[in-house]
């Protein structure tokens, strides 16, 4: 079954390959649009970037990848139907709320509004729903939304990001669900569904290295020996331990710098303050690919019980009026 993953008609027309190779730079520039990261520092942790570098998006612990990078824990939500029709077409509604004045924190030092992105993952089978078959009003929720696969092996997972936090606290998401009759090795029954929601950069970029969105600690106890603005804004601290050579920490233009020349700092402590004002959040809830055969069934035995029962209220009142009559006599 060919699934659309974008309701835009330049996306649908990309080959899957092209669709990847791509990625990054459609990502940056949707940055750029809607005002988040500076281009220089654009490799901030959405969830394009678990797509490079993560083949599952959830790890066997339950605890999916964005949250590598996004280490501050926050409510994330998901509406979907209890159960649906196979071949239907319905929405998944992922909720990702913050305070909208709040600022974070943006690649060159200056402050900005936040970015979300999320990921949705469906059971196998269901997909993103193709135009022709979304609805007027469904459309108009869903709105100008790109819909990414994460793999062409899943295009069940999909990711959405990042889109301007103030336009986007809600993410609607129209699913296509199958039809085991059409799809091999789908069936009817009760299915899981994963979601992660982000606000706000990643504290770390995929290869370990620490943002400027983060707090910066002394790695050992010791004495402040200098501080040294760089040229970008930034700072150089010294730290010379009792013992051993001084240690030198490069901070980045973002953090407000906590520390002095001759203070004593001990193993741990906040040379800066924490810019940090978005996070990470996941849920899981649970969907049930419901067999038109069973409604049927079910509404066929509610309408025979209701049948039985007015049949009994009625044999018994004829008995009450037999029985009346027999004592009159």
């Amino acid at each position: 079954m060919k699934t659309q993953f974008s309701l835009v008609p330049s996306l649908r027309q990309l080959a899957p390959t092209v669709l990847r190779g791509s990625l990054i730079a459609i990502a940056a520039i949707a940055v750029l649009l809607t005002g988040g990261l500076a281009f220089p520092q654009s490799a901030a942790a959405y969830p394009f970037w678990a797509q490079q570098n993560y083949e599952v998006p959830r790890e066997a612990t339950g605890k999916i990848v964005c949250a590598n990078c996004h280490l501050a824990e926050k409510p994330t939500y998901v509406e979907v139907p209890q159960a649906v029709l196979p071949d239907s077409v319905f929405k998944a509604v992922v909720k990702i709320p913050y305070d909208l004045d709040t600022q974070q924190v943006l690649g060159d030092g200056s402050k900005g509004g936040l970015n979300v992105g999320a990921i949705l993952m469906l059971p196998e089978g269901f997909t993103i729903a193709p135009p022709d078959r979304i609805s007027e009003e469904l459309k108009e929720e869903v709105g100008n939304t790109y819909f990414l696969p994460y793999s062409d092996e899943h295009p069940n997972w999909t990711i959405v990001g990042p889109l301007p936090g103030e336009q986007y606290q809600e993410i609607v998401f129209p699913v296509l669900s199958p039809d085991p009759a059409k799809d091999k090795g789908v069936e009817f029954g009760k299915y899981s569904v994963h979601v992660g929601g982000n606000r706000g950069r990643g504290q770390v970029y995929p290869n370990g290295q620490s943002s400027n969105n983060t707090a910066y600690n002394a790695t050992k106890a010791g004495t402040v020996t200098e501080v040294e603005a760089g040229a970008d804004g930034g700072y150089s601290v010294t730290i010379q331990p009792s013992e051993g050579e001084a240690i030198v920490t490069q901070i980045p233009v973002g953090p407000e710098l906590l520390v002095a020349e001759g203070d004593e700092v001990t193993a741990g402590q906040a040379l800066t303050t924490n810019p940090n004002m978005g996070g990470f959040g996941q849920v899981e809830t649970e969907i049930v690919l419901q067999s038109p055969n069973r409604i049927k069934g079910l509404v066929a035995f509610l309408a025979a019980v209701t049948l039985s029962q007015i049949m009994l209220v009625l044999k018994k009142k004829q008995v009450e009026k037999v029985q009346a009559a027999e004592m009159s006599f």
